[in-house]
């Protein structure tokens, strides 16, 4: 039998690769490196984030959009057309669906918000705010529709299938793009379907994830205090939007955010000898007690300028890290990576401290 049909206790494989200048790639490369850890997938869920994907629309946001059923379609682009100029939309290309039990309508739309939507607005209501509050209102209000991507000149494309279905699905070896992250899944407690698949994204931010996240309610219930709503039936989801409430909207830095998210635990700060240290560590966990993210995990997050690795504060799911002369590298796996080069040099991601790594544009 093959063997990703048996049950892999720390499953599901992550990766992610970026290119050091901002150099463009063939989204081939991690389609690859996917392939080469297969079986942490049960062919239950797969999907890839890509950054620079869309340089002739660069400047406009791109909603990648599921339908489940026809009917809701023309309520969704009623409602997108009362806060943007839909400057263009198409459906998602993609090949070979008729392999798969169930595919959504797959569509997506590159939108300039009007600028009448800020009159009145407090000065502190940015673009960003306008484009969470449409993802939260199209995702909790209008049946059978799910806003999946909404960064720009980034795109998410994801379904239930293993890596190599699912990037031949929508093509990803045709894009070119410089950064790329991507998931193999083997879902655990939440249900497989198009929309739970990884990654997970809100603006331009894109979460894969190995692990469970046992502190999902408590979680949830705080984000929905900043309106922020989870509604795709995966743990994940609370990871994307805990990142863009921290360094986002509070201003947190990547390293803090670590500490917040995989906080020491009580008897490790009460050990620390330096008071200032232990005190700022206390403070962490008084005020961002909800954001604290239990059980196993370990993640690639992304944005427009950085790829970051974060595992959980004991280290309970493999994570590693990787450099050529070209290239940064995140992975479940070091055969994962080794199979793009052999020749890189691999380091620790160490038990709760962020892993960072930022693009440098070539002048």
């Amino acid at each position: 039998m093959d063997e990703r049909f048996f049950r892999v206790p720390s499953g599901c494989g992550v990766c992610g690769i970026m290119s050091k200048n901002g150099q463009l790639f063939s989204g081939e490369k991690i389609v690859k490196s996917m392939c080469n850890m297969i079986e942490r997938g049960n062919g239950l869920g797969s999907g890839f984030a890509g950054y620079g994907i869309y340089p002739e629309f660069h400047d406009n946001w791109c909603f990648h959009v599921m339908y489940n059923s026809k009917k809701n379609i023309e309520i969704v682009e009623k409602y997108l057309k009362e806060s943007f100029d839909i400057i263009h939309s198409e459906p998602i290309p993609t090949k070979n669906g008729k392999k798969f039990k169930f595919v959504p309508i797959l569509h997506r739309y590159f939108l300039k918000i009007k600028q009448e939507k800020f009159n009145n607005k407090m000065d502190d209501f940015s673009e960003d705010d306008l484009i969470v509050n449409a993802v939260m209102f199209i995702n909790r209000n209008i049946e059978d529709a799910f806003i999946f991507s909404s960064g720009k000149n980034m795109g998410i494309f994801k379904g239930v299938g293993n890596p190599d279905e699912i990037g031949d699905f929508y093509k990803i070896y045709e894009y070119k793009g410089y950064l790329w992250t991507a998931h193999n899944r083997f879902p655990t407690n939440t249900v497989a379907w198009w929309g739970g698949a990884h990654p997970f994204g809100i603006l331009d931010w894109a979460v894969v994830h190995n692990g469970e996240i046992s502190s999902y309610g408590i979680n949830r219930r705080y984000l929905e205090n900043f309106g922020y709503y989870c509604t795709l039936f995966t743990d994940t989801e609370v990871i994307t939007y805990l990142f863009d409430l921290l360094h986002r909207k509070h201003k947190i830095d990547f390293e803090t955010i670590g500490k917040i998210l995989a906080s020491p635990f009580w008897f490790q700060i009460d050990r620390i000898k330096d008071e200032n240290y232990k005190n700022y560590l206390k403070m962490l966990r008084i005020i961002y007690g909800p954001a604290l993210i239990n059980g196993p995990f370990a993640i690639i997050v992304t944005n427009s300028e950085y790829m970051i690795g974060l595992n959980d504060r004991i280290k309970l799911r493999p994570l590693v890290a990787g450099e050529d002369e070209n290239f940064y590298y995140l992975s479940s796996e070091e055969a994962a990576i080794r199979i793009i080069n052999n020749n890189l040099k691999v380091y620790q991601v160490d038990a709760g401290k962020p892993f960072i790594f930022k693009v440098k544009w070539q002048s």
